[in-house]
């Protein structure tokens, strides 16, 4: 018989990290936030960020943490690594970077040539808010933030960044102060 214990396991081998998260083997994705148990080792105020789980992990206290479900990067767009969100933004403005451009000009087609700014508000593709991730100083172009399109979490479908539903990231975005530490796995 397939143990809880044997579940734990297999999943930490997995991705690689000691995470002792207690959960039903059975369950399917979940994106609603609640609070899950962790191994004491992981420091409050941390995120963690699981891709192959579709998960964001806020540690609230020693054992414990709030867990969210969310979307992440395609395959070989995705961001891992550590990094600090250094800026916060409500309803922020966007722009698709160059690459993203290049790659889909179609999709873009309204960027292409020009300087244009999408402005912040409920069809934004950043969604209702964005945390901004740094590596020693200096902006990697990833974020967390909400989206418009739902439908994409529990799901590898952005083009690096880690989306949430946007009641979830108002709720997250109120939680981490600037300088709050991120591990994508």
């Amino acid at each position: 018989m397939f143990t809880r214990r044997d579940f734990l396991a297999t999943a930490t081998a997995a991705i690689g990290i000691h995470w002792a998260i207690q959960a039903d083997a059975q369950a399917a994705f979940d994106p609603t936030p609640q609070e899950v148990r962790i191994k004491k080792e992981f420091e409050p105020g941390l995120l963690m960020i699981l891709p192959r789980s579709y998960y964001l992990y806020l540690v609230t206290e020693p054992r414990k943490a709030i867990r969210y479900g969310c979307g992440v990067g395609k395959a070989g767009l995705e961001f891992t690594g550590s990094a600090t969100i250094d800026v916060k933004k409500e309803w922020p403005t966007w722009r698709p970077t160059q690459e993203m451009i290049e790659r889909d000009p179609r999709t873009y087609a309204k960027f292409v040539g020009n300087d244009y700014v999408q402005p912040g508000g409920p069809g934004n593709p950043l969604g209702a808010r964005a945390l901004y991730l740094f590596q020693n100083g200096v902006d990697t172009y990833f974020r967390i933030h909400g989206t418009t399109q739902p439908e994409t979490i529990g799901q590898a479908a952005s083009n690096g960044c880690i989306r949430m539903l946007n009641e979830h990231v108002i709720d997250l975005y109120a939680r981490v102060p600037i300088g709050t530490r991120v591990n994508v796995l």
